[in-house]
């Protein structure tokens, strides 16, 4: 096959879609920290769903068109950093091919080149051996063969071939993950994918549902301490700048790679977001002037604010705050994600103006997160995760709004209690960010749930059903009896300088086990004051914030 256009390629969407919808639970079930929530297949499969939707129902002959569907679809649908990480991949993908009725091989694999360059413009602080490095890894062998090889058929084979390479030398490239002796499943995924692709491609039957004999040998790198690429930059230049340029005729012909380069230069916290007709830029600089400059050279500016981070802002905003889930207009609302009705009314009672239903094993969509805001209404909002795989689509999201807005990126339930408590009506979005950000770094968080698998992390061994106790993500005991693992947790994070323990108990916790573990905190822990929450809370029996 030596010419692809989109009526071949939506076949091949659908194709990896489905394939990646099998082996979904079989993704999910690589996650060797243990917890009961590892949906990096279900994120993926979600995300890949909304994508092969869009597609299904957008497909033209021209290829361009078909590959931009691919991506809206994907974009809105992103779940998760691995959905959010797929969509940024076929972005690139669709973007390179947006005016190309049909491709040849080295179109092909230019398309998924630029495809991973896009993906790692768009987190933050990449990290190897993750799916990037798969995606990375097999996109530069697809290059390599098409300089020879003009069958598309072959460079789809040998990226696949590559993939699966580079997925089995990602432990050498992460050391939680050489540490268990396991590979990425968010890799896994993607090559699960690919897979489909190809299959479409030769016009085969899809592999067989993978089967695993020895769940160690793979691994969803997320859960993992090791990925935490989306933490927050200090902030080192005084003006908040935001400009929207019109592109107009007789102009420089707008070159995002080339905008994004040159602004960055001139700043930190540097977003760059176009399309056809507009760019919209975002950064913190100590020039403001300079940047309008650089945007004058494409066109218009058709928007301009900047901020003076140094100095407190005088944006009073009057609203009350209504406990309950309304769709109420909010001029500043903060917006965040929490699972339990109980978790719930909590937030809303200090602070958050809409809670989106959402956390361990269902993350909600770069679109349910656009919604939540639109539907608010607010014209500035702070987005809180409350879950670390929830960051990168809360992130994605800030990109489609046309508001002032800007996440949080709380990772934890009480993180998020923190900072809603930290925010101010009166502040900027900037200086609430840095202020609520600030919060989260003096609450501890301690988790009590149970173990899918048998493993050792850190030197702990753990087996399937027992209780974990978790402190800021760190395994610190496993024990098969509840109260024994929640006693360890709390010694671990209780110390002399601790004033304040919040207990949040789940559905899972039983009215005698409430009650012992009150016991144990006042019988050991007398100078603390003690709150006790139900929380409603599924798949975490306790929950604590400790300060």
């Amino acid at each position: 096959m030596k010419l692809l256009d989109g009526t071949k390629f939506a076949e091949m969407v659908q194709m990896g879609s489905h394939h990646l919808t099998q082996n979904a639970d079989f993704v999910d079930s690589l996650n060797v920290f243990p917890v009961p929530d590892g949906d990096t297949g279900t994120n993926m499969n979600l995300s890949m769903i909304s994508g092969a939707k869009e597609t299904e129902a957008n497909a033209q002959k021209h290829i361009g068109k078909t590959a931009q569907s691919l991506s809206k679809g994907l974009l809105m649908g992103a779940r998760g950093n691995s959905g959010v990480i797929l969509s940024q991949l076929f972005r690139g993908f669709g973007k390179y091919l947006e005016k190309e009725s049909e491709i040849n091989a080295k179109q092909f694999a230019q398309a998924f080149q630029a495809g991973v360059d896009t993906a790692y413009k768009a987190v933050m602080k990449p990290v190897e051996g993750t799916i990037l490095t798969v995606a990375r890894e097999a996109a530069a062998k697809a290059v390599e063969v098409a300089e020879n090889e003009q069958d598309i058929i072959k460079v789809m084979e040998a990226l696949v071939e590559e993939a699966k390479n580079s997925l089995k030398r990602t432990p050498e490239l992460l050391p939680v993950l050489k540490e268990v002796g396991v590979v990425d499943s968010g890799g896994q995924g993607l090559v699960i994918i690919y897979e489909g692709f190809l299959a479409s491609l030769k016009g085969e039957a899809l592999p067989e549902k993978t089967k695993v004999d020895n769940l160690e040998e793979l691994v969803n790198a997320e859960h993992h301490r090791a990925q935490e690429f989306m933490s927050t930059e200090d902030i080192v230049y005084g003006y908040c700048t935001e400009i929207m340029v019109r592109f107009e005729p007789g102009k420089e012909p707008f070159d995002e790679g080339k905008f994004r380069e040159d602004l960055s230069n001139l700043g930190d916290s540097l977003l760059v977001v176009s399309d056809n007709e507009i760019a919209k830029v975002h950064i913190h600089t100590e020039t403001p002037g300079v940047v309008l400059n650089e945007g004058q050279k494409y066109g218009s500016l058709i928007k301009i604010k900047v901020d003076n981070m140094r100095e407190q802002h005088s944006a009073i905003v009057n609203s009350e705050k209504d406990e309950k889930q309304t769709v109420e207009k909010h001029p500043y609302a903060v917006v965040t994600v929490a699972m339990g009705e109980g978790i719930s009314n909590l937030l809303r009672s200090i602070g958050a103006s809409y809670v989106i239903e959402g956390g361990q094993t269902m993350n909600p969509s770069t679109e349910d997160i656009v919604k939540a805001v639109k539907e608010i209404g607010a014209e500035k909002v702070l987005i809180l995760p409350n879950n670390k795989n929830i960051v990168m689509a809360a992130e994605q999201a800030v990109e489609l709004l046309d508001i002032e807005a800007a996440v949080v990126p709380t990772k934890t339930i009480p993180q998020g209690m923190a900072a809603i408590l930290a925010f101010n009506p009166e502040a900027s979005v900037e200086e609430n960010k840095e202020a609520m950000t600030e919060a989260i770094a003096g609450v501890k968080t301690g988790q009590i749930t149970f173990a899918v698998r048998d493993t050792t992390i850190d030197g702990v061994e753990i087996h399937k059903d027992d209780y974990m106790a978790l402190a800021d993500g760190k395994i610190v005991a496993s024990t098969s009896d509840m109260l024994d693992a929640t006693y360890n947790l709390l010694s671990h994070l209780i110390d002399d300088d601790t004033e304040i323990v919040t207990m949040i108990y789940g559905e899972d916790a039983t009215e005698e086990q409430v009650n012992a573990v009150v016991q144990f905190i006042e019988d050991r822990f007398s100078h603390v004051e003690l709150d006790i929450i139900d929380g409603k809370q599924t798949l975490y029996p306790f929950i604590f914030s400790v300060e």
